[in-house]
């Protein structure tokens, strides 16, 4: 698969709202059939780049279930990858809605020991900022969210600073 999948995955994954008036309802659409190819036609092999497009691609607060197929794409990456790539994208995971970043870092914790420390190791390579945040994110959503489940719990371990 060509790289201008990951800039196409991203810009199709900003799906039209339902209170967009200026987007035809044929193109919204048409994207949102496309969003859901492009997530489908992912093998896995695509590497951590692959992981960071399909993150950065979950911008939607309404997804109308097309996010569906780029979470079962997340799965079919191997978990040492998927780790690496979700640390990747740990500035986008703090641009994309709540819902979407606790999704990911769900997955994250579910697919296991490989990809939890993959990700672990990854993210004390991202900028000090970032992981104060990606951090007080974590903690968000481990108090009331996606995380807050005791299996989910204490296992991303991100550095203070």
């Amino acid at each position: 698969m060509s790289s201008d999948w990951k800039v196409e995955i991203v810009e199709c994954g900003d799906l039209v709202q339902d209170d967009d008036e200026v987007t035809p309802p044929g193109e919204a659409e048409r994207r949102w059939n496309r969003y859901v190819e492009l997530a489908d036609s992912v093998t896995g092999s695509e590497g951590p780049s692959g992981v960071a497009a399909i993150v950065s691609s979950l911008k939607a607060e309404e997804d109308y279930g097309a996010y569906q197929a780029a979470h079962a794409a997340l799965g079919r990456f191997p978990h040492s990858v998927l780790g690496q790539g979700v640390a990747d994208a740990s500035r986008e995971l703090l641009s994309i809605p709540q819902d979407q970043s606790g999704n990911v870092l769900l997955i994250l914790t579910h697919a296991g020991p490989a990809a939890v420390n993959s990700f672990n190791e990854a993210i004390r390579a991202a900028d000090p900022d970032v992981r104060v945040s990606v951090r007080e994110l974590v903690e968000f959503h481990e108090s009331e969210e996606w995380l807050s489940e005791g299996g989910a719990q204490n296992v991303l371990l991100i550095p203070r600073a």
